[in-house]
């Protein structure tokens, strides 16, 4: 059995343990529920070296910094969160561990498509989408380049299911826009998860107005107003008691439907921003997809000055023309993006078409900061008849990482 060291320091006295006490070679130091009464009692769990098993720790952890969450958004100064001891009670939820997942991008959309599918019949819903999350950042973090080549790429294709392509993509262009905001690791963490699974109270719904060839209905623009509430629903229904995930949710887009009131937290609108920029960019059967470059100008028509901050460090994060999109270069060739330039107009590129319309077997890369290879104009994917093979990027991604070590 491996043992976590307890921070001794933060443990409240005359206050029930929430776990087991461990010295480190196996003896039981303390049972569940016994509590301490003196530093003395402090003293001589320091020099046992008290610990817990990793799932307890792992647990009273999560427990701790939800309490102190909370504590944040109920207004309590920095003094009496510091004085704040570890908590008395682990809830249930804090043991969820996410269920281990493995593959890809396209593997991930799957399993968290069907589970937006099932919604609130949806079983394990909170260790699966834990374990879809820890698998969506563990590859955010090592290909951030193929990850939006990835989703960029599938984003044309609703036979995919758009709901979780657009989940993970809104998921990914907030991680990245918050890190360039400098937001802390565990709000980026609350953030990321919510845009995961804020569109569970019409998922289905969403595919279907995707492919549909009408405008919404009564009953459709009914739903949308209202799914923000629905979800919350759900996810109260699943267990979840994180309530900066349950507000994020409940406030990602722009207001509340059933009050009316606008939320004006950094993580909500960061997601209500970051939704609307991937939706936009996303075809319908009764429009074509807006441009990136067209979505992130669009980010830009708010006079607000901090709207305009979050609409730079979200084109900044992800480009103007993010991997996985298309342009047209000065020299005519068309070509698709893969990684993300110095610049947010000079991503790199790889050459697929040659002037002529002749598609090339052997991508050429091109360098947009180049005079000669500059972006005339970004390309929408649905006039692009060849298959671009994931196979090649990722080659020239890993070369292009590199070179430029």
């Amino acid at each position: 059995m491996k043992y976590v060291p307890i921070t001794v320091e933060l443990l409240a006295l005359n206050q029930p343990i929430p776990v087991d006490v461990w010295a480190p070679d196996g003896r039981l130091l303390l049972k569940r529920g016994q509590s301490i009464d003196s530093d003395a009692d402090k003293d001589l769990l320091r020099v046992h070296q008290a610990s817990t098993t990793e799932a307890d720790a792992r647990a009273w952890q999560r427990s701790h910094e939800r309490v102190i969450r909370q504590m944040l958004r109920d207004g309590a100064s920095g003094e009496a969160i510091s004085r704040f001891c570890l908590p008395a009670v682990i809830e249930e939820i804090d043991y969820v561990v996410g269920k281990e997942v493995q593959g890809g991008w396209l593997d991930l959309q799957e399993l968290l498509r069907g589970m937006l599918y099932q919604g609130e019949a949806t079983l394990n819903a909170l260790e699966r989408l834990e374990g879809i999350e820890k698998r969506a950042r563990e590859l955010l973090r090592s290909e951030p380049d193929e990850c939006l080549f990835t989703l960029f790429q599938a984003l044309p294709e609703l036979s995919l299911g758009y709901c979780a392509t657009h989940a993970l993509l809104t998921a990914v262009v907030c991680e990245l826009t918050a890190e360039k905001m400098d937001m802390p690791l565990s709000n980026r963490q609350v953030l990321f998860r919510s845009a995961l699974i804020m569109n569970i109270g019409m998922a289905r719904d969403q595919d279907s107005l995707a492919n549909q060839s009408t405008p919404p209905n009564d009953a459709q623009r009914k739903l949308i107003k209202e799914h923000p509430q629905r979800s919350l629903h759900i996810l109260r229904a699943f267990g979840l008691m994180d309530e900066d995930q349950l507000d994020i949710v409940r406030w990602h887009h722009e207001q509340d439907a059933t009050t009316g009131q606008v939320k004006e937290s950094l993580s909500q609108r960061i997601l209500c921003t970051a939704d609307s920029f991937v939706a936009k960019m996303a075809p319908r059967k009764t429009r074509q997809a807006t441009s990136p470059l067209g979505a992130a100008k669009a980010l830009f028509l708010n006079t607000a000055d901090d709207a305009k901050r979050l609409g730079s460090a979200m084109t900044t994060a992800i480009g103007f023309y993010p991997p996985g999109t298309y342009v047209e270069l000065v020299n005519g060739e068309t070509a698709v993006a893969i990684a993300r330039g110095l610049r947010a107009n000079t991503p790199q590129v790889l050459t697929i078409i040659q002037p002529n319309g002749m598609p090339l077997s052997k991508y050429v890369p091109r360098d947009t900061g180049d005079a000669q290879f500059a972006i005339q104009a970004p390309v929408n994917a649905e006039k692009i008849k060849v298959k671009v093979s994931l196979e090649k990027v990722r080659k020239e991604i890993k070369a292009l990482a590199t070179r430029t070590l």
